[in-house]
Order: C-alpha cells, then structure tokens, then sequence
C-alpha cells in the first residue's frame, strides 16, 4: 500500500511526487507534493488517520529568507578554477526567485480571486476551471496580464494560434478586466465555423476498444447519446437508470436544455461493472478535473493510432462523438427536429449543420422527398413542427419538403 500514489486533498489530481520524508515521534511519514496545485502534504492514512495533515501552498513557504544567505561560503572550488562566491549565485537566484514570487504572489492571488468572482457569477466549473489556467499560461510567457496593450500583442504574436483560439483568448480576458472593473479596446478576431471531423463507427469502435473499462465506458457514452463530455463527466449514479436503460442529463452545458437519452443494453451492462466508490460514475472526486481524462485519452490514442497505421483516429477527440451522433441520427430519423432535442440544442441553427454533414458522408442528395406548400404562417409552423425544411418561395406560395 506504501507505493500507492496519493490524491492532491486541495485539488484531486494524481500527479504527485514524493518530496522527502517527515521525521516524527511515531516514525518517518512520507511528503508529497501535488504538480497540479502546488500543495504539499503529508499522507497519514498509513498511520491510521483518514485526513492529510500540514497541508500548505509550495509558494508560501519561506525558501529564501535573506537570513538564509551565507557570505562567507565557497562553493564550486576546484584546483584549476576560482572559487565562486556564494553571494554572487544567491544574488542571481534571489532575481529569479523575486519575479517567480511576484508571478505566484500577486498573479496567483489574483487569479484565485477571479475564480472565486466567477463561481458567485455563476460560472460554470469547466469555464471556472479554463479561464484562469489560459491567462495562467500567459503570465508565465512573461506577458502582464494587468495591461491590456501587453496582452493585445502577446495575442497578435501568436502565429500558430488559430483564429478561434484568438478569440476565445481575448473573450476570457475581456471577463478578465470585467472582473477588475475595467475595459478594453478588444482586437477584432471573428469566429470561424469549421466543419467536424467525422469518423467512421467502425474507428471509433477500435479505439473504445483500446481503452481502459472506465474510460471506454465513456467514450460508448458518448458515442451513443451525443452529450457533452463535461456533461458526462458530470452525471452521477442517480442519473442513470439501467433496468429502464436511459440516463438524465440534468446539468447540461453552453446553456442547452436537460433530456433524458436512451442507451443501449450493451452500454448499460458496462455502467452496471463500474466501480460504485463515489457518487460520481467516472470521476473519484468532485475537484477531479475532465483535462486528466483528456491526456490519458489522447495517450491511447496515439498507442492504437500506431498500431492500425491508421493517423485517423489521431482527429477523433470527445466532441467528435457528439457530431457523430447528430450526423447518424440525422440519417437514420430524417428529423431534424429530432436531432435537435436529442443533442439539448435550444437554437436549431446549431443542428442544421448535421443536415449538410449526413448528406455529403452517406451520399442521400438524390432520395426522394415529400413535398408541401404552405400559404400562411400557421401552415408554415405546422410544417416546421413536423420535420418539414423550407426550401423556396414560388408565386406567394413557400415550398418545403421531408425525405421520405
């Protein structure tokens, strides 16, 4: 049990290292340090306790006290060179310690407070959680994130960056400033609507195939009902009813509506073989972050990848599943209403792209249709409600039609 990784107490992750040993009365205990947070702490379940104790933030404890600097030593002697000083290394580790704790201090705190704003904003967790990780990642390319101009061209310099990404930057940061009681000129990056990959189900069958039982378990979930993966990762045991065979979605993402999806007896099966340790079906904690799931994904990802010499399934990621489901269930329902409430859109622009997708992939331009006419607005509805697309306008009269 000694060799067992521990989980971070402040954040969840499983990304700890081992840092030293901690001398006590009823013997040494083992120190960890969590790479996600920051947090070190001293694992005593060993010891018959079920809390960590002495947990604290890496970046708050005292390392370089400048009673700590010893002048009168001298380190890297050797016969045929000089002696340094040990002031002259403490003088340029002390520079570089001084601007990493303005980063981890004021920055840091900055940051921890822009989360707290957004969860009494109402933020959603996954935007809570992505938010301050990019202006994070910014701060540590050196860019002040509290001068817009400093930010406007770190942005600008991003050349592999796509449009999208740009925008995306520059809407959280406008959150950002908002946040600060502040405004800014925003640089002008338009969104850009790309259509999806779509893979064949027999590839997505190899790579659930690939994965681990939980994590293939995930991706059958999402493969058959559409959902969002923060929805998924979201859903908890009493959102799931095998005998019935569906599953309610009732925290749903980008403000789309709740629903309740059907499965399969297949995927049922699977979920009924998952371990039942936590309220939630796929994540131990409730601080346990989606991105963790991502990187162990994109690993057997590129494992399969390799061995199918398909480069494929390396384009396949989460979100893909959801248009392979809007773009088969398109196929098979010829419903685009259908479709739209099964994905919990609320704006049917968002599914008409499915419409377009099926159409190229399964070859169906030349099926046939049925036909109607409407005259008045009523007549129109009534032929929207039933699945019907609205084509042309001829002599006053609008024509629509359904594939048959």
């Amino acid at each position: 049990m000694t060799n067992q990784v521990p989980t971070c107490p402040e954040c969840g992750s499983t990304k700890t290292w081992k840092d030293g040993i901690r001398q006590t009365n009823d013997g040494d205990i083992q120190r960890y340090l969590c790479r996600e947070c920051g947090y070190r702490f001293s694992k005593t379940s060993w010891n018959r306790s079920k809390e960590p104790e002495r947990v604290q933030r890496v970046h708050r404890k005292p390392l370089n006290m400048l009673s700590s600097l010893l002048s009168n030593r001298q380190i890297c002697a050797s016969q045929t060179t000089r002696a340094k000083n040990l002031v002259e290394v403490e003088t340029r580790t002390e520079n570089q310690v001084a601007g990493a704790t303005k980063y981890s201090g004021e920055v840091k705190s900055k940051l921890f407070e822009f989360a707290w704003w957004m969860k009494k904003q109402g933020y959603k967790q996954s935007t809570i959680n992505k938010y301050p990780d990019v202006l994070k990642i910014m701060a540590g390319r050196q860019v002040n994130i509290f001068d817009p101009e400093s930010v406007k061209g770190a942005i600008a310099k991003q050349e592999t960056w796509s449009t999208n990404s740009k925008h995306l930057v520059v809407n959280i940061y406008t959150t950002f400033l908002k946040f600060l009681g502040e405004k800014w000129d925003p640089p002008k990056y338009k969104q850009v609507t790309k259509l999806p990959f779509i893979p064949t189900e027999a590839e997505i069958d190899q790579l659930i195939a690939a994965c681990s039982r939980r994590l293939g378990t995930f991706l059958q979930l999402l493969k058959e009902t559409g959902m969002r993966p923060g929805e998924a990762w979201s859903l908890n045991w009493f959102n799931i009813d095998t005998e019935r065979r569906t599953v309610t979605v009732n925290d749903p993402e980008k403000g789309s509506n709740p629903r309740i999806l059907n499965i399969s007896s297949h995927l049922a099966a699977r979920l009924e073989l998952l371990p039942k340790n936590t309220e939630y079906i796929f994540r131990n904690t409730q601080t346990q972050q989606l991105r963790n799931w991502t990187i162990n994904f994109s690993e057997r990802r590129k494992t399969i990848s390799r061995k199918l010499n398909n480069p494929r399934l390396l384009k396949i990621t989460f979100k893909t599943l959801r248009h392979f489901k809007g773009t088969t269930l398109y196929h098979k329902t010829r419903d685009i209403l259908y479709v739209k409430e099964t994905l919990g859109h609320k704006d049917i622009n968002n599914t008409l792209i499915y419409i377009h997708l099926e159409a190229a992939i399964f070859k169906t331009v030349n099926d046939t249709f049925s036909v109607r006419t409407a005259t008045t607005l009523k007549e129109a509805e009534q032929l929207l409600e039933v699945g019907f697309e609205y084509v042309t306008e001829l002599d006053n009269v609008k024509l629509f039609r359904k594939r048959k």
